[in-house]
């Protein structure tokens, strides 16, 4: 699905720069973008980060795959194509925060290297940080939360990513996360470190991180 560009529009420049947001928010805006097999705990991760990040005074907001194709990408389905239109949508969306001062969080399975390949360009260097939650395919049919695989494997949904469908794993993630394995606290000291590499959020903001209450947030994966 190749968008048209109509040639009698032109961009138009705000007068409250992303320098001027970032300024007035504390910190850097950026893209996180979590990758992995449904299951693996991309949304799980993404919102304990986002949970941290909010404590910290940080402004944050995460786009869920789901969550987004209830809405905005409702009109798609699974097939590769729609799954290339599905990440692109999202890829745009999270440029529009981007510039809005935002730390953008997404959790999508983005299964195609050139799909994330994609979102990556339309950024500068340093503003898109992949973070790939690397889990075995059977841990996460182990906890197949959602009964997704348990379907897939009886046939009854098409297209389903690590069983009918390919998923290529990031060659370059700036971030691997062993979800199978690691705490969900271990995880997100990580994404937190990460920011830190990357000066998106200062020393002030990370030693003054809040713990949160890690046993609520058991048991949810994506």
């Amino acid at each position: 699905m190749k968008p048209i560009k109509p040639n009698n529009i032109v961009w138009h420049r705000a007068t409250v720069t992303r320098a001027a947001r970032e300024k007035l928010n504390g910190h850097r805006s950026v893209i996180l973008w979590f990758t992995g097999l449904s299951g693996a705990g991309k949304s799980t991760l993404a919102h304990a980060v986002e949970e941290n990040l909010h404590k910290m005074g940080c402004r944050t907001f995460t786009f869920d795959g789901d969550n987004v194709r209830h809405g905005l990408c409702s009109d798609l389905g699974f097939s590769d194509e729609d799954r290339v239109e599905n990440i692109r949508r999202a890829g745009e969306l999270a440029k529009l925060y981007l510039d809005a001062g935002v730390i953008a969080l997404t959790a999508f399975i983005s299964p195609f290297r050139s799909d994330r390949a994609r979102v990556r360009s339309l950024v500068p260097y340093g503003e898109f940080l992949e973070i790939y939650c690397r889990c075995p395919l059977e841990v996460c049919e182990q906890r197949d939360v959602k009964g997704l695989y348990k379907r897939a494997r009886a046939g009854e949904i098409k297209e389903f990513t690590g069983i009918s469908s390919p998923y290529e794993e990031p060659e370059g993630a700036e971030l691997v996360v062993d979800t199978g394995s690691q705490s969900v606290e271990e995880s997100v000291a990580m994404v937190i470190d990460l920011l830190c590499e990357y000066g998106v959020i200062g020393p002030d903001k990370a030693d003054n991180r809040l713990q949160l209450n890690w046993s609520a947030l058991a048991g949810a994966t994506a």
